[in-house]
């Protein structure tokens, strides 16, 4: 009978299979740097994104046109690894609080859950400073609310992106967001980390290492790990 060979007590490290992950909130400013960067990683093999209106084709991106409202709990694309949430409004947009809380709570969490019943282990969520379910804030409520009750699906590795104030070129103008965004640029070298802008390309390089290289447990990126220096 032959000996197996050799190898010195060294094995080769096993492959890695490209993960499959769900992008919801794909168009907005977060969501756009989060998908480019997922079609670009090649540790990424597909990237779901559920979306209401079309995007440019892509070989690796796979694009059901849904209703947020009335999402298919059987379809075969929740069969993800990971999924990167970047859903969000303001009241402004939103024009009522239950607007608000449905797509800021109520659609991240339903995506979480479907995507968790089909075996999703990763899920890395854009939050907000100030999210504390107990805020006397509503919409600091709203985003400690939804970090909770993601929490308590189960996911294997959790994440809460936390920015401040997002810098990037929005598609729509937001009141008020234009003259504080220039003020901090102004007053940024000045100001402790944590008050400064939040980058849109750091918070999404934040959100796809959280689900591309998972760390088992719940964890923070608080605004001053997003700050540009």
């Amino acid at each position: 009978m032959n000996a197996a060979p050799e190898t010195g007590g060294l094995r080769e490290p096993a492959p890695t299979v490209p993960r499959r992950v769900l992008l919801a909130g794909a168009t907005g400013l977060v969501g756009r740097h989060v998908l480019d960067l997922l079609l670009a990683d090649p540790r990424v093999g597909q990237v779901v994104a559920p979306v209401r209106r079309p995007l440019p084709a892509h070989p690796k991106l796979l694009q059901p046109q849904v209703d947020y409202d009335a999402l298919d709990a059987d379809a075969p694309w929740w069969d993800v690894d990971a999924v990167v949430c970047t859903l969000g409004t303001t009241m402004a947009q939103a024009g009522s609080r239950e607007a608000f809380q449905r797509v800021d709570h109520d659609y991240p969490l339903r995506v979480g859950d479907l995507a968790r019943r089909h075996g999703a282990k990763a899920y890395a969520l854009n939050s907000a400073t100030g999210a504390d379910p107990g805020s006397m804030f509503f919409y600091n409520r709203v985003k400690g609310a939804v970090e909770r009750d993601l929490a308590a699906l189960g996911f294997e590795s959790f994440t809460c992106v936390r920015p401040g104030l997002i810098g990037g070129d929005r598609q729509e103008a937001r009141r008020g967001e234009r003259a504080a965004l220039a003020a901090l640029r102004v007053a940024g070298p000045l100001l402790p980390r944590a008050w400064r802008i939040s980058p849109a390309p750091r918070i999404a390089a934040a959100l796809v290492e959280a689900v591309v290289e998972p760390v088992p447990g719940r964890h923070v990126v608080a605004a001053a790990e997003l700050a540009a220096p």
